[in-house]
Protein backbone atom coordinates (compact mmCIF):
# COMPACT_ATOMS: atom_id res chain seq x y z
CA UNK A 1 0.00 0.00 0.00
CA UNK A 2 1.40 3.16 -0.81
CA UNK A 3 0.24 6.67 0.07
CA UNK A 4 0.61 9.83 -1.43
CA UNK A 5 1.85 13.14 0.67
CA UNK A 6 3.07 15.82 -1.52
CA UNK A 7 4.67 13.19 -4.10
CA UNK A 8 6.39 11.24 -1.12
CA UNK A 9 5.11 8.14 -0.39
CA UNK A 10 5.05 6.03 2.42
CA UNK A 11 5.22 2.19 2.62
CA UNK A 12 2.98 -0.15 4.51
CA UNK A 13 2.68 -3.57 4.54
CA UNK A 14 0.13 -4.65 1.82
CA UNK A 15 -2.31 -7.12 4.48
CA UNK A 16 -4.62 -8.35 1.53
CA UNK A 17 -1.23 -9.25 -0.32
CA UNK A 18 0.29 -10.79 2.54
CA UNK A 19 4.08 -9.70 1.96
CA UNK A 20 6.43 -6.43 2.81
CA UNK A 21 7.64 -4.35 0.12
CA UNK A 22 10.51 -5.20 -1.66
CA UNK A 23 13.91 -4.64 -0.40
CA UNK A 24 15.95 -1.99 -2.18
CA UNK A 25 18.35 -5.20 -3.01
CA UNK A 26 15.31 -7.02 -4.60
CA UNK A 27 14.21 -3.68 -6.61
CA UNK A 28 17.69 -3.52 -7.83
CA UNK A 29 17.74 -6.97 -9.18
CA UNK A 30 21.06 -7.92 -6.87
CA UNK A 31 18.82 -10.79 -5.11
CA UNK A 32 15.75 -12.59 -6.76
CA UNK A 33 13.39 -11.87 -4.02
CA UNK A 34 13.61 -9.89 -0.60
CA UNK A 35 11.50 -8.12 1.07
CA UNK A 36 11.66 -5.14 3.38
CA UNK A 37 11.08 -5.75 7.03
CA UNK A 38 12.72 -2.33 8.35
CA UNK A 39 10.55 0.28 7.11
CA UNK A 40 13.22 1.28 4.55
CA UNK A 41 15.38 2.15 7.42
CA UNK A 42 18.50 0.69 5.69
CA UNK A 43 21.21 2.32 8.23
CA UNK A 44 19.71 -0.38 10.98
CA UNK A 45 19.23 -3.03 8.67
CA UNK A 46 21.06 -6.35 9.45
CA UNK A 47 20.19 -7.68 6.17
CA UNK A 48 21.70 -4.63 4.34
CA UNK A 49 24.70 -4.45 6.54
CA UNK A 50 25.55 -8.55 5.86
CA UNK A 51 24.73 -7.79 2.12
CA UNK A 52 27.38 -4.52 2.05
CA UNK A 53 30.06 -6.84 3.50
CA UNK A 54 29.69 -9.80 0.74
CA UNK A 55 29.82 -6.94 -1.66
CA UNK A 56 32.37 -5.87 -0.38
CA UNK A 57 34.35 -9.10 -0.92
CA UNK A 58 33.01 -9.40 -3.91
CA UNK A 59 31.03 -12.32 -3.26
CA UNK A 60 28.35 -10.22 -4.00
CA UNK A 61 26.90 -7.97 -6.34
CA UNK A 62 26.05 -4.77 -4.82
CA UNK A 63 22.79 -3.33 -5.40
CA UNK A 64 24.66 0.21 -6.28
CA UNK A 65 26.52 -2.22 -9.28
CA UNK A 66 23.50 -3.80 -9.70
CA UNK A 67 21.52 -0.16 -11.46
CA UNK A 68 25.22 0.62 -12.92
CA UNK A 69 24.48 -2.10 -15.51
CA UNK A 70 21.08 -0.71 -15.89
CA UNK A 71 21.05 1.81 -19.14
CA UNK A 72 19.77 5.62 -19.67
CA UNK A 73 16.48 5.87 -17.75
CA UNK A 74 16.34 2.89 -15.60
CA UNK A 75 19.03 4.10 -13.82
CA UNK A 76 16.37 5.58 -11.02
CA UNK A 77 17.15 7.29 -7.15
CA UNK A 78 17.09 4.49 -4.92
CA UNK A 79 14.48 6.33 -3.20
CA UNK A 80 12.25 6.03 -6.34
CA UNK A 81 13.13 2.00 -6.40
CA UNK A 82 11.72 1.77 -3.03
CA UNK A 83 8.78 3.37 -4.84
CA UNK A 84 8.70 6.44 -2.12
CA UNK A 85 9.24 9.39 -4.93
CA UNK A 86 8.27 9.79 -8.71
CA UNK A 87 10.60 8.47 -11.05
CA UNK A 88 13.76 10.22 -10.74
CA UNK A 89 17.00 9.56 -12.28
CA UNK A 90 20.02 9.07 -10.33
CA UNK A 91 22.67 11.65 -11.29
CA UNK A 92 25.06 10.39 -9.04
CA UNK A 93 25.89 7.32 -10.04
CA UNK A 94 24.63 5.60 -7.15
CA UNK A 95 26.91 7.30 -4.71
CA UNK A 96 24.41 8.41 -2.28
CA UNK A 97 26.56 10.13 -0.09
CA UNK A 98 26.88 12.78 -2.89
CA UNK A 99 23.89 13.24 -3.41
CA UNK A 100 21.75 16.49 -2.37
CA UNK A 101 18.55 15.37 -2.71
CA UNK A 102 19.32 12.23 -0.89
CA UNK A 103 20.21 13.94 2.30
CA UNK A 104 17.25 16.46 1.87
CA UNK A 105 14.75 13.15 1.71
CA UNK A 106 16.55 11.69 4.72
CA UNK A 107 16.75 14.52 7.00
CA UNK A 108 13.91 16.41 6.22
CA UNK A 109 11.65 15.11 3.88
CA UNK A 110 10.67 11.66 5.66
CA UNK A 111 11.14 12.14 9.19
CA UNK A 112 7.55 13.43 9.53
CA UNK A 113 6.34 10.36 7.17
CA UNK A 114 4.69 7.23 9.11
CA UNK A 115 3.90 4.06 8.30
CA UNK A 116 0.36 4.55 10.24
CA UNK A 117 -2.41 3.28 8.42
CA UNK A 118 -5.68 5.53 8.24
CA UNK A 119 -8.30 4.49 10.45
CA UNK A 120 -9.85 5.21 13.87
CA UNK A 121 -11.32 2.45 16.53
CA UNK A 122 -13.75 3.53 19.80
CA UNK A 123 -13.22 1.66 22.83
CA UNK A 124 -16.16 2.66 24.93
CA UNK A 125 -15.18 6.07 23.88
CA UNK A 126 -11.40 5.65 24.08
CA UNK A 127 -9.45 6.99 20.46
CA UNK A 128 -7.16 3.64 19.30
CA UNK A 129 -5.78 4.25 15.93
CA UNK A 130 -4.44 2.05 13.23
CA UNK A 131 -0.96 1.59 12.33
CA UNK A 132 0.07 2.62 16.04
CA UNK A 133 1.90 0.70 18.12
CA UNK A 134 0.93 0.65 21.96
CA UNK A 135 2.72 -0.41 25.18
CA UNK A 136 1.23 -1.77 28.37
CA UNK A 137 2.03 1.73 30.35
CA UNK A 138 -0.51 3.53 28.03
CA UNK A 139 1.96 4.79 25.43
CA UNK A 140 2.33 5.07 22.09
CA UNK A 141 4.80 4.76 19.42
CA UNK A 142 4.52 5.39 15.66
CA UNK A 143 7.33 4.16 13.35
CA UNK A 144 9.06 7.11 10.98
CA UNK A 145 11.73 6.86 8.33
CA UNK A 146 14.98 7.11 8.86
CA UNK A 147 14.98 4.85 11.60
CA UNK A 148 12.78 7.67 14.02
CA UNK A 149 9.50 6.59 16.47
CA UNK A 150 7.72 9.13 17.51
CA UNK A 151 6.08 8.66 20.93
CA UNK A 152 3.34 9.98 22.41
CA UNK A 153 0.46 9.12 25.75
CA UNK A 154 -2.68 7.42 24.31
CA UNK A 155 -6.06 8.64 24.88
CA UNK A 156 -7.14 6.28 27.70
CA UNK A 157 -5.00 8.88 29.79
CA UNK A 158 -6.78 11.72 28.80
CA UNK A 159 -10.07 9.64 29.83
CA UNK A 160 -8.09 8.60 32.95
CA UNK A 161 -6.73 12.39 34.60
CA UNK A 162 -8.12 14.34 32.03
CA UNK A 163 -6.10 17.09 29.83
CA UNK A 164 -2.45 17.50 32.06
CA UNK A 165 -1.72 20.75 33.28
CA UNK A 166 1.99 20.29 32.25
CA UNK A 167 4.76 17.16 30.94
CA UNK A 168 8.03 16.96 31.88
CA UNK A 169 9.62 15.45 28.92
CA UNK A 170 13.00 14.37 28.40
CA UNK A 171 16.06 17.20 26.68
CA UNK A 172 17.44 16.41 23.16
CA UNK A 173 20.20 13.82 23.33
CA UNK A 174 18.75 11.81 26.24
CA UNK A 175 19.21 8.01 26.18
CA UNK A 176 15.87 6.15 26.46
CA UNK A 177 15.38 2.75 27.87
CA UNK A 178 12.36 0.28 27.24
CA UNK A 179 10.21 -0.51 30.06
CA UNK A 180 12.73 2.25 32.29
CA UNK A 181 11.11 5.74 33.53
CA UNK A 182 10.60 8.30 30.38
CA UNK A 183 8.87 11.43 31.91
CA UNK A 184 6.11 12.62 33.66
CA UNK A 185 3.14 14.56 33.19
CA UNK A 186 0.98 16.72 36.02
CA UNK A 187 -2.69 16.67 36.56
CA UNK A 188 -4.80 17.61 39.65
CA UNK A 189 -1.82 18.57 41.57
CA UNK A 190 -0.27 15.31 40.99
CA UNK A 191 2.42 13.39 39.08
CA UNK A 192 2.01 10.64 36.70
CA UNK A 193 5.36 8.82 35.95
CA UNK A 194 5.64 6.81 32.57
CA UNK A 195 7.55 3.69 31.48
CA UNK A 196 9.54 4.39 27.60
CA UNK A 197 7.81 2.10 24.91
CA UNK A 198 11.49 1.97 23.12
CA UNK A 199 15.08 1.94 23.61
CA UNK A 200 16.62 5.65 21.74
CA UNK A 201 18.04 8.61 21.57
CA UNK A 202 15.63 11.96 21.58
CA UNK A 203 15.96 13.99 18.36
CA UNK A 204 13.29 16.31 18.81
CA UNK A 205 10.69 17.34 21.60
CA UNK A 206 6.87 18.98 20.67
CA UNK A 207 7.51 22.21 22.67
CA UNK A 208 4.31 23.07 21.07
CA UNK A 209 1.91 20.14 22.23
CA UNK A 210 -1.60 21.79 21.61
CA UNK A 211 -5.14 20.83 22.22
CA UNK A 212 -6.55 17.26 23.04
CA UNK A 213 -4.99 15.04 20.22
CA UNK A 214 -2.93 13.02 21.96
CA UNK A 215 -1.66 11.00 18.59
CA UNK A 216 -1.46 14.16 16.78
CA UNK A 217 -0.58 17.80 17.67
CA UNK A 218 -0.07 16.01 21.34
CA UNK A 219 2.62 13.69 20.87
CA UNK A 220 5.81 14.16 22.60
CA UNK A 221 8.82 13.59 21.36
CA UNK A 222 11.08 11.98 18.77
CA UNK A 223 13.55 9.14 19.31
CA UNK A 224 16.26 7.84 17.31
CA UNK A 225 15.82 3.73 17.62
CA UNK A 226 18.56 1.84 17.16
CA UNK A 227 17.02 -1.47 16.59
CA UNK A 228 13.12 -0.78 15.00
CA UNK A 229 12.28 -4.38 14.32
CA UNK A 230 12.94 -5.34 17.91
CA UNK A 231 11.26 -2.35 19.24
CA UNK A 232 7.90 -3.43 17.55
CA UNK A 233 8.09 -6.91 18.62
CA UNK A 234 8.21 -5.64 22.12
CA UNK A 235 4.79 -3.82 21.74
CA UNK A 236 1.21 -4.38 20.77
CA UNK A 237 0.07 -4.16 16.89
CA UNK A 238 -3.44 -2.96 16.12
CA UNK A 239 -5.34 -6.32 16.66
CA UNK A 240 -3.59 -6.92 19.92
CA UNK A 241 -3.82 -3.12 21.12
CA UNK A 242 -7.47 -3.00 20.19
CA UNK A 243 -8.34 -6.60 22.61
CA UNK A 244 -5.87 -4.99 25.38
CA UNK A 245 -8.15 -1.43 25.55
CA UNK A 246 -10.80 -3.49 26.03
CA UNK A 247 -9.28 -5.12 28.48
CA UNK A 248 -8.50 -1.76 30.46
CA UNK A 249 -11.47 -0.24 30.17
CA UNK A 250 -13.46 -3.00 31.56
CA UNK A 251 -11.00 -3.20 34.73
CA UNK A 252 -11.31 0.43 35.06
CA UNK A 253 -15.09 -0.11 35.23
CA UNK A 254 -14.53 -2.50 37.68
CA UNK A 255 -12.64 -0.26 39.92
CA UNK A 256 -15.13 2.44 39.49
CA UNK A 257 -18.08 -0.09 40.69
CA UNK A 258 -16.12 -1.67 44.17
CA UNK A 259 -14.81 2.53 44.96
CA UNK A 260 -18.84 4.05 44.10
CA UNK A 261 -21.20 1.45 43.46
CA UNK A 262 -22.51 -0.09 40.64
CA UNK A 263 -24.77 2.64 39.85
CA UNK A 264 -21.72 4.71 39.03
CA UNK A 265 -20.71 2.50 35.45
CA UNK A 266 -22.44 3.57 32.84
CA UNK A 267 -23.62 1.68 29.94
CA UNK A 268 -22.16 4.18 27.22
CA UNK A 269 -18.46 5.49 26.93
CA UNK A 270 -16.13 6.29 29.74
CA UNK A 271 -16.28 9.65 31.41
CA UNK A 272 -13.59 11.93 30.69
CA UNK A 273 -11.60 13.12 33.46
CA UNK A 274 -12.34 9.87 36.03
CA UNK A 275 -10.18 10.66 38.42
CA UNK A 276 -11.24 14.05 38.95
CA UNK A 277 -15.01 12.94 39.13
CA UNK A 278 -14.02 10.00 41.39
CA UNK A 279 -11.01 10.68 43.36
CA UNK A 280 -12.07 7.76 45.25
CA UNK A 281 -10.09 5.64 42.79
CA UNK A 282 -6.75 7.12 44.18
CA UNK A 283 -3.84 8.50 42.28
CA UNK A 284 -1.42 6.04 42.84
CA UNK A 285 -3.68 2.89 42.60
CA UNK A 286 -4.55 4.10 39.28
CA UNK A 287 -1.16 5.09 38.01
CA UNK A 288 0.66 1.75 39.87
CA UNK A 289 -2.58 -0.34 37.76
CA UNK A 290 -2.06 1.24 34.51
CA UNK A 291 0.93 3.31 34.20
CA UNK A 292 3.08 0.75 36.16
CA UNK A 293 4.74 3.14 38.03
Amino acid sequence: MKRSINQVWTITRDKAGGDYPPCLWMAAGAVKKKSCNNFYSCTTCRYDAAMGKKAATGEQVSWQDAMRRKGGMERVCRHSLTRRIEKRVCPYDYHCVNCDFDQLFEDVMTPGLSTAAPGMSLVKGVEVPGGYYFHHGHTWARIESGGRVRVGIDDFILALFGAPDRFELPLMGTKLRFRSLGWAMESHGHIAKFLSPVDGVIVDVNNDRGGPDPYGEGWLFSVHCPDLKRAVKSLMDNAKSLDWMKAEAARLEGMIEAAAGPEAVEAGDLVRDLFGAFPGLGWENLTRTFLGT
